[in-house]
């Protein structure tokens, strides 16, 4: 298998900040997630999904699921996530 040859996949991911006003964290963190041009976001009410290539989708989940996770370690709190990862697309 070639492992570094491109390859489309989609992840779904709820963010479950434990905390009683966790709306303003869910949205701050779908808003860094869609900013990302190169990624196709698609937000529903129960879930945000990442559309794009493999390598780059998990190097900015990477990056978004630990700031996601400091937010609420530095405030005393803790979140669940969820992540679904379909592909190859």
């Amino acid at each position: 298998m070639n492992y570094n040859a491109p390859m489309d996949i989609g992840v779904e991911i709820s963010l479950y900040p434990l905390a009683d006003r966790f709306a303003p964290e869910i949205h701050d963190f779908i808003a860094r997630l869609a900013a990302a041009a190169d990624l196709k976001v698609v937000s529903t009410s129960l879930s945000t999904q990442v559309f794009g290539d493999y390598e780059r989708v998990f190097e900015m989940l990477r990056r978004e699921l630990r700031a996601a996770l400091e937010s609420r370690g530095s405030q005393g709190g803790k979140a669940a996530l969820v992540l679904k990862v379909l592909g190859p697309l």
